[in-house]
């Protein structure tokens, strides 16, 4: 073997190497994000599924989130769904950085560009665009589960109102009723409307983030050292720019999920629109975005923070 194809074959490992690793830290980095995401919002994420599957038995948002505190208290009325709430976001953002990491080495390739630091905003939103093909498909099953377990008093009260016997569960014994009523598939139901929510979504989102990164850096500054609040401010905007345009979408998806439906999700949103009026479709899009500014912000700081600690640690490997 000539020297040429030695140094090929030590550069092509080194690179393989190094997508490896870049892997494993965005995987990591995703998952400590995804954690701290659903500690900060888990009980206004609540709030906003149930104004969502019931928008007539509260009057508000402030109303929702006191009667729940009052009847559930905390732990099992604010913060109901917190385990498959933790699986389903440690599950997405790990799956959703691991993938967005290696979109964005895609379309680096696809526009000649450089470095990844040098990707436009609209590069990173398609990134994102793609990583979320594969996170929706990871977190359509938890999602369903914690949807369920948030909005299960409301269920409840009507099914008892109809004389039927209920009972309230876990996510584990939850599970398995699914399964065995609905076998695998059973945990897909609302995948379609997960993926029409994920995929734009997470384009507005990525590309919210990198765009407002982009505008708050200082001249000759590069995107990673505008500093914590700056980088927490680009991830509200981001956070708020996603739900802004795909909450009709995730509200007819909620429905579909915790009501077993088996309608569309287009003609949902248009029954819905017709027999409820237009601004059924964005009932409890408040608590939505209170909770996006500080959740968003928690993602992306503890993202972007643990990922340079990783680097640093790992600078010599």
């Amino acid at each position: 073997m000539s020297n040429g194809e030695s140094t090929d074959k030590i550069g092509e490992s080194s690179s393989a190497s190094s997508h490896v690793k870049d892997g494993v830290i965005d995987f990591i980095a995703g998952s400590l994000g995804g954690i701290g995401l659903v500690y900060v919002g888990q009980p206004l994420d609540t709030v906003k599924v149930k104004m969502q599957t019931f928008p007539t038995l509260y009057t508000g948002m402030v109303d929702c989130f006191k009667r729940t505190l009052m009847t559930d208290g905390v732990a099992k009325g604010l913060y109901a769904g917190t385990v498959p709430a933790l699986i389903s976001n440690v599950t997405e953002n790990s799956v959703l950085f691991l993938c967005y990491g290696f979109c964005q080495k895609f379309m680096q390739k696809v526009t000649n560009t450089e470095k990844i630091e040098n990707l436009s905003a609209l590069s990173n939103a398609t990134a994102g665009f793609l990583g979320a093909f594969f996170s929706s498909v990871a977190i359509c099953p938890t999602e369903l589960v914690k949807c369920k377990l948030q909005a299960m008093h409301e269920k409840n009260k009507q099914e008892l109102a109809l004389g039927k016997k209920v009972e309230r569960v876990g996510p584990m014994k939850l599970s398995a009723q699914i399964f065995k009523q609905e076998g695998i598939p059973g945990f897909f139901k609302g995948l379609f409307p997960t993926l029409v929510r994920e995929m734009p979504g997470y384009f507005f989102f990525f590309g919210g983030y990198e765009g407002a990164r982009e505008l708050l850096r200082k001249e000759n500054e590069s995107k990673d050292d505008i500093g914590l609040l700056k980088t927490m401010l680009s991830g509200s905007i981001g956070g708020m720019v996603f739900w802004t345009f795909v909450y009709p979408v995730d509200l007819a998806k909620s429905r579909i999920q915790i009501n077993n439906a088996n309608e569309s999700l287009f003609p949902l949103m248009v029954k819905i629109a017709k027999t409820e009026g237009i601004g059924a479709l964005f009932s409890g899009l408040a608590p939505t975005l209170l909770k996006t500014v500080p959740a968003a912000a928690t993602l992306f700081a503890t993202y972007e923070y643990s990922k340079r600690f990783m680097y640093y640690v790992s600078r010599d490997w």
